[in-house]
């Protein structure tokens, strides 16, 4: 009855997930790129080699079926989807959130720092000694929020196009998500002294939309392992039917999450915007690689107000977060969307809107802060909270960090065990664990 009621609810407002920090909307195979089940394919005149993943056995190759055919490997088809640029509703931008912060701080907004006591952690840690991999759209490193938090010299552009990293290329999505960890400034992190690494895997100005490739995702993941990460945020959100991707994509992933745990990077995955059961909804297969990090569902409260106790509290399920028993791990702050589109119930951090000419040259950012509202902004909750764990005893590893966090969460008792998991994120209990 619950999940009849958030499909109407869905239905009727008209919102679309690219406006609530969704991840991809669409999704389709190459003729062109493919994943081979080998390191030791060559470049020559029909094979290009975009990424040599030696630690887990594959590349990424561009080339015909028949040319791949020919190198005597299993292989598959790349997979890749589109999103949508967020937008958030009507939020706080330039001179606006000058006019806010008269009468209040933007980190009053903040609720989903409060709901997890964070300035009650930065007594004890600030994240200091970590490092976050941010697997998005792009970071903007020059954000005033953001000041000295991005190595710049790590952060790597993992798509075919020519603009780099760090930057906010392919949107603000990844900006606000690495506000979300690391921001000190008008607005608050919640591991404000974490390292963030920008692993760029969407690209702009592509006849897709705003597109990423899953072989440019596993070599992120592999890369943030090999770089020491303690976590790789995926505000991917992404699921296909299984038929569509086939029995190696599987394999490829298993490998890459492996490998990720081996090295102690924990994975802190999107579970998705569409209000989906992953349970018993589909034969879905979780191409965010979920299965051997943490799948994070989206709570937020309802009629936010600084100073007031909101209608619903903050660890109610958001409307359109997906679930599921044994498909998400925790639940985590995402930020909700009421009736009447009430903007402060969604999360607050920095954003960084991207201008290119005609001819798609970039041309810088406009920075600011505004309100998303998402499993993708539930995500890097949890990853900063496996930052933080990791500096308060670097000798931990990615499975105790997971552990940990597993079991200082509760599912509140007016709610179903589905939407959570194991429970509501509670870093402060984590870190006093």
């Amino acid at each position: 009855m619950h999940s009849q009621t958030r499909r109407r609810f869905l239905a009727t407002t008209g919102i679309t997930f690219g406006a609530i920090g969704s991840a991809t909307t669409g999704a389709t195979t190459s003729t062109e790129r493919f994943v081979v089940d080998s390191t030791s394919v060559e470049d020559s005149s029909s094979v290009e080699v975009i990424h040599r993943l030696d630690p887990i056995g594959v590349s990424v190759v561009r080339a015909s079926e028949n040319a791949v055919d020919s190198i005597g490997a299993a292989y598959a088809a790349d997979a890749g989807g589109t999103y949508d640029r967020p937008t958030a509703p009507a939020g706080v931008t330039g001179a606006s959130a000058d006019a806010l912060a008269d009468s209040a701080s933007l980190y009053d907004y903040q609720w989903d720092k409060h709901s997890q006591q964070i300035e009650t952690v930065h007594q004890r840690t600030r994240g200091e000694g970590t490092r976050v991999a941010i697997v998005d759209s792009g970071v903007a490193a020059g954000h005033p929020d953001l000041d000295g938090a991005v190595n710049a010299e790590l952060s790597k552009n993992f798509t075919e196009d020519d603009y780099g990293a760090p930057g906010p290329y392919a949107g603000s999505h990844g900006t606000h998500v690495a506000g979300i960890v690391a921001a000190d400034g008008d607005v608050l992190g919640s591991a404000p002294e974490t390292e963030l690494v920008d692993c760029r895997v969407f690209t702009p100005n592509d006849e897709r939309g705003l597109f990423a490739f899953l072989g440019d995702v596993l070599a992120a993941v592999v890369y943030s392992a090999e770089i020491g990460c303690e976590a790789a945020n995926l505000s991917l959100g992404a699921y296909l039917p299984r038929q569509e991707l086939g029995s190696f994509w599987g394999k490829a992933m298993n490998r890459t999450t492996t490998y990720a745990a081996q090295q102690g990077t924990v994975l802190a995955h999107a579970a998705g915007n569409t209000a989906t059961d992953l349970q018993h909804d589909g034969p879905y297969v979780d191409t965010s690689m979920a299965a051997r990090g943490l799948c994070v569902s989206s709570t937020g409260p309802v009629a936010f107000e600084p100073g007031a106790a909101p209608d619903e509290p903050f660890y109610t399920p958001a409307f359109y977060t997906n679930y599921g028993t044994n498909a998400i791990d925790l639940a985590a702050p995402g930020g909700n969307v009421t009736e009447d589109g009430d903007v402060y119930d969604g999360v607050l951090n920095c954003v960084a809107d991207p201008e290119f000419d005609d001819d798609g040259e970039y041309l810088g950012a406009t920075y600011g802060h505004d309100w998303f509202q998402g499993t993708s902004m539930a995500a890097p909750q949890v990853a900063s909270a496996v930052a933080l764990l990791a500096s308060v005893d670097a000798q931990d590893n990615a499975n105790r960090r997971m552990s940990t966090l597993r079991r200082v969460a509760d599912v509140p008792a007016t709610h179903d065990k589905p939407f959570y998991g194991s429970g509501y994120l509670d870093t402060l209990a984590a870190i006093d664990d």
